[in-house]
């Protein structure tokens, strides 16, 4: 599913829900160029569990199959631009199926995105439970 409930009120902020919504469908997808191209070389991407991933690992476990996304829904979106920074914050609902069991999960997630040679690219990310 697409995101919704998105609000957005600059030209910047829309762009980075375009690039959120990219990489929502790219991680649904398992498209490992679109992520690539979407983070920064300098990633760290944080899960719910404590673990944190670079830029490598976090492609890798999507385009493996490891974590294996059905789907994905972005709501509650708040999206805030400073220059070339934005800070993004989504209700992630997702439908997984990581190694052969399905699951569903309800995280809340920070985005930090970097404005980078005309293109918005993912430098953080935070999830929590809720």
């Amino acid at each position: 599913m697409p995101s919704e409930n998105i609000t957005i009120q600059t030209k910047e902020e829309q762009d980075v829900a375009a690039a959120i919504e990219q990489l929502r469908k790219a991680m649904v997808d398992a498209d490992g160029a679109v992520l690539s191209r979407l983070s920064d070389e300098h990633l760290t991407y944080g899960h719910s569990n404590g673990n944190i991933q670079t830029k490598t690992q976090f492609v890798d476990t999507i385009v493996s199959g490891q974590s294996d996304f059905v789907s994905i829904q972005l709501t509650d979106a708040y999206i805030k631009t400073e220059d070339n920074i934005a800070i993004a914050r989504h209700t992630f609902i997702a439908e997984t199926n990581d190694g052969g069991k399905p699951n569903n999960i309800k995280l809340h997630i920070l985005w930090v995105w970097l404005l980078e040679g005309g293109e918005w690219k993912m430098i953080a990310r935070q999830a929590v439970r809720l």
